[in-house]
């Protein structure tokens, strides 16, 4: 398979989940949390891609699906591509490190950056003076964050390594994830935690320990940083 686009990770799997379906429908919370899963987890496109063409063979052959259900969502898939993924490991071992970075300078523009960063810049600064009111220390954390943002955007012309950008990024939303799951009030995160055990009851039994605490933790970031209004920070959202 010809090596896809580092950002597209995302969507080169939504796009091919749909095509699989055979029908265009909407990715659910879970399935984005999924999907997050493997990519933190280092799961290469091309595994991600095997394990859900496995996925969707069994379900083929499954009571649901010859009774006319189709598969809805990527937890089905958990399971299939952990297993590709391992595949792809043990393949590799022999291979030795590779040699060299990657090239990421003609991902995006500087241009396409900036406005992204001012995108996020920008809904940072208004959830800051919404929760002023409210939490004093929770609105710091955001105008922090957002002054942060703002440090790094005016060098992004000169800025050469976009992977060493999203390390950057990456930490800078788990301290504000981690400020929010702190502050955040007990009946919110009750109701995610309501919201997630609905969605993974039929497939807990199909998951390790490692897989569920994994996705509890995307999922619980995810709905947390949607119900505040808060931007992802992550390249991987720019598109």
């Amino acid at each position: 398979m010809e090596e896809l686009n580092y950002f597209n990770y995302y969507t080169e799997i939504e796009e091919y989940f749909w095509r699989k379906r055979g029908a265009h429908v909407l990715v659910s919370p879970l399935d984005w949390a999924i999907v997050e899963t493997w990519q933190k987890a280092g799961i290469p496109l091309e595994a991600v891609l095997k394990g859900i063409d496995r996925a969707f063979e069994s379900y083929q052959r499954s009571r649901r699906a010859q009774a006319g259900r189709p598969l809805k969502t990527l937890v089905y898939c958990v399971d299939a591509v952990f297993e590709a993924a391992a595949e792809a490991r043990e393949a590799s071992a022999g291979a030795g490190p590779e040699t060299g970075r990657r090239d990421t300078s003609d991902l995006f523009s500087p241009t396409e950056v900036g406005a992204y960063f001012d995108r996020n810049i920008e809904r940072l600064r208004r959830a800051a003076e919404k929760a002023k009111e409210s939490d004093a220390a929770l609105a710091a954390r955001f105008e922090h964050t957002a002054a942060q943002l703002a440090e790094r955007r005016a060098g992004l012309d000169t800025e050469a390594d976009l992977e060493d950008l999203e390390r950057w990024l990456t930490v800078l939303e788990e301290k504000l994830t981690a400020a929010l799951i702190a502050a955040a009030p007990e009946p919110m995160m009750v109701e995610i935690r309501r919201e997630l055990d609905r969605a993974l009851a039929p497939y807990r039994r199909k998951m390790t320990a490692e897989q569920l605490g994994q996705l509890e933790r995307q999922y619980v970031q995810k709905r947390l940083l949607e119900k505040i209004g808060l931007p992802r920070l992550s390249l991987f959202y720019l598109t």
